[in-house]
């Protein structure tokens, strides 16, 4: 069920909840904390240091792009994202360092050296990491519970906090690595982190446990229709799925059973990496056609052409048929026809999610869509639609795989060279 609150959208507004200082204050902790880290990881290897912030940061871009672009009907606050963020770089990465540790000494005393080292990181890790990363989304739901109204908002804010874990994790081992090689100030070793933490493992690490965990969270939260016991249930087995597919991620299970080289890495991968990717695609698929078809219910109410044709109205409630208008857009009209179709289905987005909140029709924020209805009228192009698939598309596409693919095998082969 999608709630129709109206939602407090600026910090200040964040600022009023008491709860708010109390994640300021553990927000502070851990900036404090991860600062000390990286003072000392800049102090012995500058170099290195640079080299891998630089890296992980603009690896954080793409995939902060795609998880902010997850809900493109109902768009996130960003202060809320960057608040996601930095709970996943500071918080839940500190107190993980630290507490994995903890814990991985605690199995070599309860069980044997030997024991924590083979299985540590797969008890461990995921026990620590994944209830830190799970206390950030219920960390955005004290302060701004209103923005939690579909399961695709847990999807967001816990990708968004598995985000922030992972970049700074990955620099934390990436120095941590240039460390144990000894070498001194090398660059090599954050390279080789890079391509095995974050370019090959990144898909699936901890932004998308943390998207799983967030999935459970926001049905906890949203889904009032169920009765309760189903819906902790629900956030118990995925904050539990999470945990189980870090695990797996973790564990030294078919690290010997698929042989030696770039074929045998890419299967592990997949072995590992496929069944929680899989499972997080499917319920996002699930949300996000459950949110679309309440907003385009809404906006069908209206009535106005003006406002959104009939076929916009079956292009908006689907991420591929808005990139399909997009791509139309710009065959017939140009760049500015493709940002102007852009920037007309984000207003019409804005215009369903006014009348989820109850705003009078009157009051409606009809002035950014009349302004691109104008421009793309006078492009030629005056309704955004789906076109038909191109050859160019599919080829396009084919190619952007074959590279993906040939880059991957690259990066494999280096990895089982080095």
């Amino acid at each position: 069920m999608i709630s129709h609150e109206v939602r407090p959208g600026r910090a200040a507004a964040l600022a009023r909840v008491p709860a708010f200082w109390v994640i300021a204050a553990l927000l502070l902790a851990g900036a404090l904390r991860m600062a000390q880290i990286t003072g000392r990881f800049a102090t012995a290897y500058p170099i290195a240091t640079l080299t891998a912030v630089g890296l992980f940061a603009l690896l954080a871009v793409p995939f902060w792009l795609l998880v902010a672009e997850l809900d493109f009907l109902e768009r996130e606050p960003t202060e809320l994202l960057v608040l996601a963020f930095a709970w996943g770089g500071l918080v839940a990465t500190s107190v993980s360092i630290q507490g994995s540790a903890a814990l991985e000494n605690l199995l070599a005393k309860l069980g044997s050296p030997h024991l924590a080292a083979e299985w540590g990181a797969t008890l461990a890790g995921p026990a620590v990491e994944e209830s830190a990363k799970t206390l950030g989304v219920v960390a955005i739901v004290l302060i701004a519970r209103r923005q939690i109204n579909s399961v695709l908002d847990g999807v967001v804010y816990g990708a968004m906090v598995g985000l922030g874990f992972q970049i700074a994790e990955d620099i934390v081992f990436a120095v941590g690595a240039v460390a144990l090689a000894g070498q001194g100030d090398d660059v090599q070793p954050v390279i080789a982190t890079f391509l095995l933490r974050g370019f090959l493992s990144g898909v699936w690490s901890h932004t998308l446990f943390g998207a799983l965990a967030g999935a459970g969270i926001g049905y906890l939260v949203v889904r009032r229709d169920k009765p309760f016991a189903l819906r902790l249930g629900v956030a118990l087995l995925a904050v539990l799925g999470a945990w189980a597919s870090h695990a797996l991620w973790n564990s030294p299970l078919f690290s010997d059973g698929l042989g030696n080289g770039a074929l045998a890495l890419l299967g592990v991968i997949l072995l590992k990496g496929l069944p929680p990717l899989l499972l997080i695609l499917w319920w996002v698929r699930h949300a996000h056609d459950r949110e679309a078809d309440y907003y385009i219910t809404q906006l069908a109410t209206l009535r106005d052409p003006g406002l959104i044709t009939e076929g916009e109205m079956s292009v908006l409630g689907s991420g591929s048929a808005r990139a399909s208008a997009r791509r139309l857009a710009g065959e017939r009209a140009g760049s500015a026809g493709r940002r102007a179709v852009r920037r007309l289905q984000r207003a019409q987005a804005r215009v369903a999610v006014e009348l989820s909140q109850g705003v009078p029709v009157a009051s409606l924020s009809r002035e950014p869509i009349r302004r691109q209805r104008e421009v793309l009228r006078g492009l030629g192009h005056p309704e955004a639609i789906a076109g038909p698939r191109s050859w160019r598309h599919t080829a396009s596409t084919i190619i952007t795989t074959l590279v993906a693919i040939a880059v991957l095998w690259v990066a494999l082969s280096a990895l089982g060279g080095a």
